[in-house]
């Protein structure tokens, strides 16, 4: 047997050496949308945790707030007083859907509490923003999605994640032909979500990554895909021995379109070393952003046959985030058209977190569309 060809005379498998030329950043619209007007008031329904976000997004975008409803009247007190000292606030959400000064209703309770508020603000008139997971059943959302046509009232879904920097730089980067034909998304996210440890809220959903957390990721693959339907997914969850909380805290997917793969990886309690990556590879271009977790994504990586660049980012998640989620919706109302994140779009992406859960499951590829609920 020969002796193998030194290293730096052996090129076999490896790519030709390119010379890297800077070209500037393309032009690429991704900051949330904004309406012109602020003549609807919006009324919010639920004051938890994440309500907080919400509110602190309407104030720095000035939508006005004119009332919180709230099973607890403490609750939505605490967050009148921080954020809109104006409003008025009730313990039955019924009181706030009969101001006819409240036309945008922002419902925040979990699943199976928001259902009967959905229905209840799209029979009063209301347009409406639903936090996400959107219903746990497809059945729900499409009856949901029929009621609000007959109402004449726009229904969309908070998946925040799509105005997020990097996510919305990407969106938008392949809707307008950037990178050409999408072949695969690569999401790399390996977190610390040990907080949610002994919060039952949490605790009890055992497909805590996959459902809760994924569904953000399901979403903008969705998003991404635009017209272009998934085929099948293939999931699988781990759970290992020294985990500080119950749910299964690593979990994968691969989602296979007719000439598209997309592959998930997550690791949920990762105490050092947090990273997030976001490859998208098209046909004449690759698109990365990398950072220490998903609300840091400080640039993007572009590149193209013409050459390479990095783009700074502006703004992060937990800001961009719900600001796009209720601008895109006003200015949907404003402008008299569907808006993107309407609920039914979303239920593609609900078709897709559903197949997975189903998946992981059952150790089998689920065809997209066959599992109807996010039940386990």
């Amino acid at each position: 047997m020969s002796d193998p060809t030194p290293c730096d005379e052996d090129e076999y498998g490896l790519s030709p050496n390119k010379q890297v030329r800077e070209i500037p950043a393309p032009d690429v619209r991704y900051f949330p949308p904004r309406p012109k007007s602020g003549e609807h008031g919006i009324g919010l329904i639920g004051a938890g945790g994440i309500s907080e976000f919400h509110l602190r997004s309407y104030r720095r975008c000035g939508y006005p707030v004119h009332a919180i409803a709230s099973r607890s009247l403490e609750d939505a007190r605490k967050r009148r007083d921080e954020f809109f000292p104006d409003a008025d606030i009730y313990d039955d959400y019924h009181k706030l859907l009969e101001r006819n000064d409240i036309t945008v209703i922002d419902a925040t309770p979990h699943p199976s509490d928001r259902l009967p508020i959905l229905r209840d603000s799209i029979h009063a008139g209301k347009h409406v923003l639903s936090q996400k997971p959107f219903v746990l059943d497809l059945e729900d959302g499409r009856q949901l999605v029929n009621l609000a046509k007959q109402q004449g009232v726009h229904l969309a879904i908070n998946q925040n994640g799509r105005w997020a920097p990097h996510f919305s730089y990407l969106r938008e980067a392949i809707k307008q032909g950037l990178i050409g034909d999408v072949t695969s998304i690569d999401f790399s996210l390996q977190w610390d979500q040990t907080w949610i440890a002994g919060t039952p809220a949490f605790e009890d959903i055992h497909h805590l990554i996959l459902f809760d957390f994924g569904v953000h990721w399901f979403d903008i693959t969705n998003c991404f895909m635009d017209k272009h339907r998934a085929e099948s997914v293939f999931a699988e969850v781990r759970r290992f021995e020294q985990q500080m909380y119950r749910p299964p805290a690593i979990a994968s997917a691969i989602i296979r379109y007719p000439e598209t793969q997309v592959r998930m990886s997550f690791h949920g309690h990762t105490r050092l070393g947090e990273e997030d990556v976001t490859t998208v590879v098209g046909t004449e271009g690759t698109l990365r952003s990398r950072g220490p977790g998903l609300n840091d994504q400080p640039e993007m990586q572009i590149f193209l046959e013409a050459g390479e660049c990095r783009m700074p980012l502006e703004g992060c998640w937990f800001e961009a985030g719900f600001d796009g989620a209720m601008g895109e919706l006003l200015c949907a109302i404003e402008q008299n058209r569907e808006p993107c994140h309407s609920a039914s779009n979303n239920l593609h992406s609900l078709e897709i977190c559903f197949a997975a859960i189903q998946s992981a499951d059952t150790g089998l590829p689920v065809a997209v569309g066959t599992a109807q609920t996010a039940s386990h």
